[in-house]
């Protein structure tokens, strides 16, 4: 399997991208990124990562910003005094596969003029974009492939996370003509098990097409 770097993108928060990335991490014993982690420090979205998967191979990089408080990163800091620079979020050098997630949706503030859209324009990876079913989610997923496709990122597919709305999925995948990535299903608990069940599942994927990962 080709060793890519690949960015995880959600259509909006709470849409599991955490998951979604722990569960890729471990589909292709990938290293970790999460350039800007907002809140949560004591647990963040690095340790729930790790605590999810079981392969051996995978190395987390440390975050560039560690901001408290769990708002807009723009917002979160400007409460702890500092200013996210584009200039200092640059790829970790690694060997490995590895899946870098974004903090809430394309479209968030990064500081006073950069979203985190321009983010993933200045690291010129592709894609992955995690969509949840809930009403206006056709809405939110179409607007941020449009808005991917309008600054010519690359988009490797959609990862569907939480309870399946075939009429939904199926209207996502015909209108964009991307591929479906998996589907992560309703999990009542998310344990090692659950990650490596979904793993398995989105790695036969990529194995069934390359040119995904």
């Amino acid at each position: 399997m080709t060793k890519q770097t690949l960015i995880v993108a959600g259509i909006g928060t709470e849409i599991g991208k955490t998951i979604a990335s722990a569960v890729l991490v471990e589909a292709l014993q990938a290293d970790y990124w999460k350039p800007i982690q907002s809140g949560g420090l004591d647990d963040s979205d690095t340790d729930t990562v790790r605590r999810l998967i079981s392969n051996p191979t995978t190395y987390f990089h440390s975050e560039a910003y560690r901001l408290t408080q769990p708002l807009s990163p723009h917002a979160a800091a400007e409460i702890d005094g500092v200013t996210i620079e584009l200039e200092k979020l640059t790829v970790p050098e690694t060997q490995n596969a590895l899946v870098i997630e974004l903090a809430g949706g394309l479209m968030v503030p990064l500081n006073n003029h950069d979203l985190s859209i321009d983010l993933v324009q200045k690291l010129g990876l592709p894609v992955v974009l995690v969509s949840r079913n809930y009403l206006g989610s056709i809405n939110h997923t179409l607007l941020s492939v449009d808005a991917c496709r309008g600054r010519n990122i690359p988009l490797l597919g959609i990862l569907f996370n939480g309870p399946t709305v075939p009429a939904s999925e199926t209207f996502i995948l015909n209108y964009t003509g991307l591929p479906c990535l998996g589907r992560i299903g309703q999990e009542a608990h998310i344990t090692k098990e659950t990650i490596q069940k979904y793993a398995r599942l989105i790695r036969d994927s990529f194995e069934e097409d390359p040119s995904k990962v």
